[in-house]
């Protein structure tokens, strides 16, 4: 009898134990897909390779690896002697076609217009009593009273005379009319070739100056002072601090759950129980196969898709290539992209290119 009881008491806990698992499996089956989505990736960080517009020898680098900079601060400068020597050759050039142009356009001087009347003047009465005289002695000559010779002679005085006159006519008239047009504006066009020059080497001894082009930290000092450098070589390698964003790929049949503007979560092993909070900016719109690098030899061949989790204020702990976990807030607010990037942040400094 007692172990009839023994019996029923076992089947009982056996039905009370799969009643509750069915219940339980039923209310699995009925919950809704978890609001959160986990994915894994790498700190993405933009880098600039700053380097000088002109070659050069470096005279001074003024920054070391993983000091902070700000636009627009002086990294490094050139030798600038040879530039600064052009730049002054090229301001005389420039001021010296300056008065050309400027003593053309001002046109001739009353003195001048008065010299030249005046010469116009005494070459005129020359000019006119050689006429008389040619005109004496030809009408001498015939009677005997003056030989061919003198009338010849006085006859060329007489030519030569006109012309000198002539010639200091014109003058006169082009004193009064002053430059021509043409000369003025050829004067115009060398003065602001000159200009265009002294620009020109000014802007090249500027670009002995190498300015931060944006906010970030060196990550890298490639050359020396001594060394001679190039535009196409780089100084400094500059790692830009905003905006920061982990790498991930989402899955092909999850790519349906996420919207640019969902709230995240961004954590690293570097520093255990920090969170930090940032928003899906960037979704590729190009499928790819799982990078190698990522995964395991069994996800590869999966379609993925490029997500960029922008993060808010990582207060330089984010380093490039660290690797990151990502949770998305499935069910957060669904923005468009920075703007619903900035309430996320809630004021902390973070952008989206």
């Amino acid at each position: 009898m007692e172990g009839k009881r023994k019996k029923l008491s076992l089947v009982a806990a056996v039905v009370v134990v799969a009643g509750v698992g069915g219940i339980a499996y039923l209310h699995w089956r009925a919950s809704p897909p978890g609001d959160r989505l986990t994915l894994y990736g790498n700190v993405d960080i933009r880098e600039i390779n700053a380097a000088f517009y002109d070659s050069g020898r470096i005279q001074q680098l003024l920054v070391q690896e993983g000091d902070k900079v700000h636009k627009g601060e002086l990294l490094a400068t050139l030798d600038d002697s040879r530039f600064t020597d052009a730049l002054i050759a090229a301001n005389a050039r420039a001021a010296n076609q300056k008065q050309i142009l400027a003593a053309l356009l001002a046109g001739s001087r009353p003195e001048q217009i008065a010299q030249a009347k005046a010469q116009m003047d005494a070459l005129e009465a020359v000019y006119q009593n050689n006429q008389a005289n040619s005109r004496r002695y030809a009408t001498l000559t015939p009677g005997g009273a003056a030989t061919i010779q003198q009338r010849d002679d006085a006859r060329a005085a007489f030519l030569n005379a006109r012309q000198n006159y002539e010639a200091a006519k014109q003058a006169y008239i082009l004193a009064v009319k002053g430059p021509r047009t043409e000369d003025i504006a050829a004067a115009q066009a060398a003065y602001d070739e000159a200009k265009a020059n002294a620009a020109l080497a000014a802007r090249q001894e500027q670009d002995t100056k190498l300015y931060a082009p944006s906010d970030g930290i060196i990550e890298e000092r490639v050359q020396e002072p001594g060394d001679m450098t190039a535009p196409s070589t780089p100084v400094y390698i500059i790692a830009l601090t905003n905006p920061i964003w982990v790498r991930a790929y989402v899955p092909e049949a999850e790519l349906g759950r996420v919207h640019p503007g969902q709230e995240a979560n961004i954590t690293t092993d570097s520093y255990p129980g920090k969170i930090y909070r940032g928003w899906v900016g960037y979704i590729s719109p190009t499928a790819e196969f799982t990078p190698k690098t990522v995964e395991t030899p069994d996800l590869r061949a999966q379609l993925v898709y490029q997500l960029r989790i922008y993060a808010c204020a990582p207060d330089g702990q984010l380093q490039l290539g660290m690797p990151a976990t990502v949770s998305i807030n499935l069910a957060s607010d669904q923005g468009q992209g920075a703007a619903r990037g900035a309430d996320v942040c809630d004021g902390q400094h973070a952008s989206a290119p």
